[in-house]
C-alpha cells in the first residue's frame, strides 16, 4: 500500500478528495433541498385545495350595475 504513495503526491491526491467529497455533499444536499420531502428550512408545501371545494362566485343580477 505504501507504493500508492510513490506514485501519487500526498498533498494533492488529498487536497483533491477533500475537493471532490465537499463538491459531492453540497450537490447532494442541494437536490435533496429541491424535493418536497427533504426539504428542513421550509418543511413541506401545503397541499393545493382541490377545485370541487371551492365555491363559485355569484354572477350579478341582470339589469343591476356594481356600485362603484
Amino acid at each position: 500500500m505504501w507504493r500508492v504513495w510513490l506514485l501519487f503526491d500526498p498533498r494533492r491526491a488529498l487536497v483533491a478528495l477533500a475537493t471532490f467529497l465537499l463538491t459531492l455533499a453540497l450537490l447532494i444536499h442541494f437536490i435533496l433541498l429541491s424535493t418536497d420531502r427533504f426539504n428542513w428550512l421550509e418543511g413541506p408545501r401545503r397541499a393545493a385545495a382541490p377545485i370541487g371545494q371551492m365555491s363559485p362566485i355569484p354572477a350579478p343580477a341582470p339589469g343591476v350595475t356594481p356600485a362603484r
